[in-house]
């Protein structure tokens, strides 16, 4: 299945049924007065996060979606039958843009929000409506009122734990192969993750999702590459995992990369917890270890671990790092109980 996060639908919700004109000519009654009915209400046009999707391709194929219309009144009092609403299901995460791209209209990240984005056109009034005491055969009634029209962009952010940063060939797709049973695919040239992938890994009695996406390089942000378009797969994490590889030449201008690339991209990713990881340790001795961790330490990165994803060797130990970043996470996303906030107990 093809990874598709950002699409652009168009939306309408149905117009309401016209209001009836009509009267009373049955045999034998003198005095039929009106009895056209009332314009059926138009279906609305929502959206739902579901279980079960991570991507978006089904909008691909299908862009159109148009709520179904209201049926007009009729005589002896009939009400026109509702339009039936339509329901737009995508994965937990998608934030709903106007068509500017930047006004965010709704932001799903709970699974079985729902959220209206065109309300259905209230249905006109029939004759029988306008009858009063001076006004005994009334021949007016009430349009339906017009459907609600609007252009739509749906962008995923994928709901990860820890997201995955770093250079391409850093060892991003190594690292989750080797700590879930995720299979990115894995070769010795650039750029082979071309989309993001999922993760859950296991820790501890403790398992989180871990988001891997396509490397970054030295001006990504004005669209080199991949660009930063994935990026936004990582603003929801808890903790950014920057992986650097050991056997780089330029180990200082790989990290420095990357924290600019995250500056230049904003929405709060330089403020976000990181661990700086060494790695590829494989392939260095106990001396280039101790010089590289001491020249990033001189770069400005706290606290750089060692570690190999194709040996496994210090792999634990940086989950066990990540660990309390996103229990921490949790903890404060945790809904608070009235009685406990406000200190009182009612049975």
């Amino acid at each position: 299945m093809k990874f598709l996060d950002l699409c652009k639908v168009y939306i309408r919700s149905g117009s309401g049924g016209n209001g009836c004109i009509s009267f009373r000519k049955e045999k034998f009654i003198e005095f039929g007065g009106p009895d056209g009915g009332d314009g059926g209400k138009g279906g609305s046009v929502w959206v739902e996060a579901v279980d079960g999707l991570n991507t978006l391709i089904d909008f691909r194929y299908q862009q159109h979606w148009f709520a179904q219309n209201g049926q007009g009144g009729m005589g002896r009092g009939r009400t026109g039958k509702d339009g039936e609403d339509i329901v737009l299901r995508v994965p937990v995460g998608t934030e709903i843009l106007d068509e500017d791209e930047e006004t965010v209209v709704a932001d799903l990240t709970t699974l079985g929000e729902r959220v209206l984005l065109a309300k259905g056109g209230n249905g006109g009034w029939g004759n029988l409506q306008f009858k009063t005491s001076t006004n005994q055969a009334p021949r007016r009634a009430n349009p339906g009122q017009d459907g609600v029209e609007r252009t739509l962009w749906l962008r995923l952010k994928l709901i990860a734990d820890v997201g995955l940063v770093g250079l391409p060939n850093a060892g991003k797709s190594t690292f989750l192969a080797a700590t879930s049973n995720a299979r990115p695919k894995i070769a010795d040239y650039p750029f082979t993750t071309l989309h993001p992938n999922l993760g859950v890994v296991g820790v501890d009695n403790t398992e989180f999702v871990v988001a891997d996406i396509p490397g970054l390089i030295e001006g990504a942000h004005e669209g080199r590459g991949l660009g930063d378009i994935f990026l936004g797969h990582v603003e929801r994490s808890a903790v950014l995992l920057h992986l650097i590889d050991g056997t780089s030449g330029t180990l200082i201008e790989d990290y420095q990369t990357i924290c600019d690339e995250l500056d230049a991209y904003g929405e709060g990713l330089s403020e976000k917890p990181r661990v700086t990881v060494l790695n590829k340790i494989d392939a260095l001795d106990d001396e280039e270890r101790a010089f590289l961790r001491d020249e990033l330490h001189a770069a400005g990165a706290s606290n750089v671990m060692l570690m190999s994803g194709a040996s496994k060797e210090g792999v634990t130990e940086v989950l066990r790092a990540l660990r309390p970043h996103v229990d921490a996470r949790r903890e404060a996303d945790k809904p608070v109980d009235p009685e406990e906030e406000d200190g009182s107990w009612r049975p």
